[in-house]
């Protein structure tokens, strides 16, 4: 980009700022109205919002709010002149690009646990699932991601460098030459960002395929293999951009220049790949709910998220008017198979006395579970 670079440097960054740009111009012009076109399917098309739904509302709702930052970025990178909109900005498009990745990640911690409540302890689940309970814990999401994000803007500056007869600004990361400082950021975000929320996630799906296995009832509905595709995405764009961060540890640590080095090149390209994550969940829902296109059109997201309703019958959900609806399909299949175990002898005519004392039993049988 400067008159003074050598040679090669003109190459690498020029090959650089056309990958960033291509991946952050398909992330904004995908990504953007693919999770508001999210946002209106759920308040105009749904009938009856499940927790999935509503978790998936604030999950689009992220998504569109962070890729408004791609036209700062665009500038930046094919304006060349630099970071031109002040230190101010500099720190607050990184800041909520940090928090959009924790809200996304815990969101999808909150669809674990909510699966694996309903198949292992359906009754717990029921109590809880309130509309109050849900919204609290949707604001305790965002609030932990806002709070677990400030280290970035601290570590995060709009730099002058010398170009030619001039100046221009890079906003880049800055750890004032200190190697603790730089270890406790990265290593912060991959403990918060990744191994916590990922070691969450797989001990509740763990837990879930077991007790289905255990159950004799192999099926899962729509609403988990979306949640398995969110999850599989998400994982596939922020592990490669956490494993840098270990890399640039282990490098400071050890103190080998050629691995931080390596981790330094790597870090804009993972960057830039973590970002389109924000755009890639609308295109997950158009393959879950192909299947509805031809016969709901437009309205064939609406189609999907009514099938995660439908699924959901152990536990409550919500309509519009936030009130409660009827049990969970997997429990009420796998509580007819306990009935039909402990009940198999008795098939003679029953009153409606004997009938309630039964599903009496057959709830004690569940919650000693």
């Amino acid at each position: 980009m400067g008159s003074n670079a050598t040679d090669s440097q003109p190459v690498n960054f020029s090959v650089s700022m056309q990958v960033g740009i291509a991946i952050l111009t398909l992330a904004f012009m995908l990504g953007f109205p693919g999770n508001l076109f999210v946002v209106w399917s759920v308040f105009c098309q749904v009938k009856k919002r499940s927790v999935t739904c509503l978790l998936v509302l604030n999950l689009a709702l992220a998504d569109a709010f962070v890729l408004l930052s791609a036209p700062f970025f665009l500038r930046y990178l094919a304006g060349g002149r630099g970071w031109e909109f002040g230190s101010a900005a500099c720190k607050l498009v990184h800041y909520l690009s940090n928090v959009n990745m924790y809200v996304s990640i815990y969101l999808i911690c909150l669809m674990s646990m909510d699966r694996w409540l309903a198949v292992s302890r359906p009754f717990i689940s029921q109590r809880m699932r309130t509309k109050r309970s849900l919204l609290a814990l949707l604001l305790g999401v965002w609030v932990l991601a806002f709070i677990l994000s400030l280290p970035m803007p601290f570590y995060r500056s709009n730099l002058k460098y010398p170009r030619g007869n001039s100046t221009f600004n890079k906003c880049q990361p800055y750890h004032w030459d200190s190697r603790g400082h730089k270890v406790f950021q990265y290593v912060f975000e991959t403990i918060m960002g990744c191994l916590v929320p990922f070691t969450l996630v797989t001990t509740c799906y763990s837990s879930v395929i077991c007790r289905l296995r255990s159950a004799m009832f192999h099926g899962r509905g729509k609403g988990s293999r979306l949640i398995v595709m969110i999850i599989i995405a998400f994982a596939i764009f922020w592990l490669p951009y956490h494993i840098v961060n270990v890399i640039e540890v282990v490098g400071e640590l050890t103190e080998n220049k050629s691995v931080i080095q390596a981790a330094l090149t790597a870090r804009p390209n993972v960057t830039a790949f973590a970002y389109f994550s924000s755009a890639v969940n609308p295109i997950l829902y158009v393959f879950a709910g192909s299947s509805h296109i031809r016969q709901a059109g437009l309205g064939f997201m609406g189609k999907l998220f009514d099938a995660t309703y439908s699924e959901s019958r152990t536990t409550s959900t919500f309509t519009r008017n936030g009130r409660r609806s009827t049990p969970d399909e997997t429990s009420a299949l796998h509580g007819l198979g306990r009935l039909g175990k402990t009940f198999k002898s008795k098939s003679t005519e029953r009153s409606s006395s004997t009938a309630e004392k039964e599903a009496d039993t057959l709830a004690s049988i569940q919650q000693l579970e």
